[in-house]
């Protein structure tokens, strides 16, 4: 059997190695120092954030987003609906009630008409918004933003996936009160893990720190006041994330390429790339379409996944939504139109969009697929 072509994996060069060695030859391998100082200094200037904390994963940077949002027992956010688990389940370690909004067909992300119904209905209890930017699309932040003003309730960002996406110029990751991003292995940018809390409030980013390095009080002595957390990235895994960060832009013209290759040879086939706004700029993190429905007889997501299985290919499902996971059955779902995430669930399939992966290998994905409509 051929290779195997994966959905997403790291690509490493070889700054990564250097940014180690030099923690090992002045002994900084333990948490913090020059490469985590670096590290935050770097991203924050890349994205334009003005102040970032590394932390030991994109989901511990939203729990601290949610945490300094203030929210509590009972208290209301509300949540993009299309998604993975690690963005709502920091709500829930704060004892907090998600809410899900379904998602637009422009950009597959949060439907602000959705969010104005959700916002309306617990504006009395909500806390905070997180918007998702969905495979690396940027969401209708203009209209989003404008509601959080009026409702005058936070916005965070959960740019896990979109780092390197511009929504009219500007970084994604860096418009919410509070954002955070991932460095997991199958992102555009890897640490090997890690993630990045990101604001323009300096106190905020300060208090990140203090909160995920044990909330150690200012004495000679341990003590705690506020209960703290581990979370905090180490200078090894930093270095990997400098290393990587070099070459963020090289990675999106690569994951580009791959996603206009697509679009441009299903042309005549009844299947439609994941959208985006024409002033926004993708980081096209992951290459996915649905198909048609007058289509899905013949063919299905499912189906086509398990032929690329056959051939010894990845590919992966849309996302399924919170609201249909078994372990969220009992949140609101808020729905402007017609349950748009449950379709682009049931007819969606992610392709693969691994930058190592070269042209024949795509051709070779291509082929497989119109073979079978």
């Amino acid at each position: 059997m051929s290779e195997r072509i994966w959905l997403s994996t790291p690509t490493t060069h070889t700054e990564e190695q250097e940014f180690i060695k030099e923690a090992f030859d002045t002994n900084w391998v333990a948490p913090l120092g020059k490469n985590v100082n670096e590290f935050e200094n770097e991203i924050a200037q890349y994205t334009g954030c003005g102040y970032a904390a590394a932390m030991t994963a994109g989901t511990h940077a939203l729990h601290m987003a949610v945490k300094l949002a203030g929210v509590s027992r009972g208290d209301v956010v509300i949540c993009s609906d299309l998604t993975f688990a690690a963005t709502v389940n920091p709500v829930t370690y704060e004892n907090g009630i998600q809410v899900f909004v379904d998602s637009e067909r422009d950009t597959w992300n949060m439907d602000p008409r959705a969010l104005e119904i959700a916002l309306e209905k617990y504006k009395d209890r909500v806390k905070a918004v997180i918007l998702v930017h969905l495979y690396g699309t940027p969401s209708k932040l203009d209209e989003i933003m404008a509601l959080c003003e009026k409702y005058n309730v936070p916005l965070i960002e959960d740019a896990a996936e979109s780092l390197g996406a511009t929504y009219k110029g500007r970084q994604t990751g860096s418009l919410g009160k509070y954002s955070a991003i991932s460095f997991n292995g199958n992102k555009i940018i890897t640490s090997s893990g890690g993630g990045m809390f990101l604001s323009r409030d300096e106190e905020a980013v300060k208090k990140v720190r203090f909160f995920s390095t044990q909330a150690r009080d200012a004495a000679p002595h341990y003590q705690h006041s506020e209960i703290g957390y581990n979370y905090r990235m180490s200078n090894i895994v930093a270095g990997v994330g400098r290393g990587q960060l070099i070459h963020l832009d090289e990675h999106i013209a690569l994951k580009k390429k791959i996603y206009n290759t697509y679009k441009r040879e299903f042309e005549g086939l009844p299947v439609k790339m994941n959208p985006y706004l024409d002033y926004t700029e993708p980081n096209f993190w992951l290459s996915c379409f649905t198909i048609d429905e007058d289509a899905m007889e013949r063919v299905t997501p499912e189906k086509i996944r398990l032929r690329l299985e056959e051939e010894n290919i990845e590919s992966r499902p849309i996302w399924k939504p919170m609201h249909m996971q078994p372990v969220y059955a009992a949140r609101d779902f808020i729905t402007a139109g017609d349950l748009v995430g449950e379709d682009l669930f049931r007819r969606g399939l992610c392709l693969p969009s691994d930058i190592k992966m070269t042209e024949d290998e795509q051709l070779r994905v291509i082929e497989i697929i119109k073979s079978l409509f």
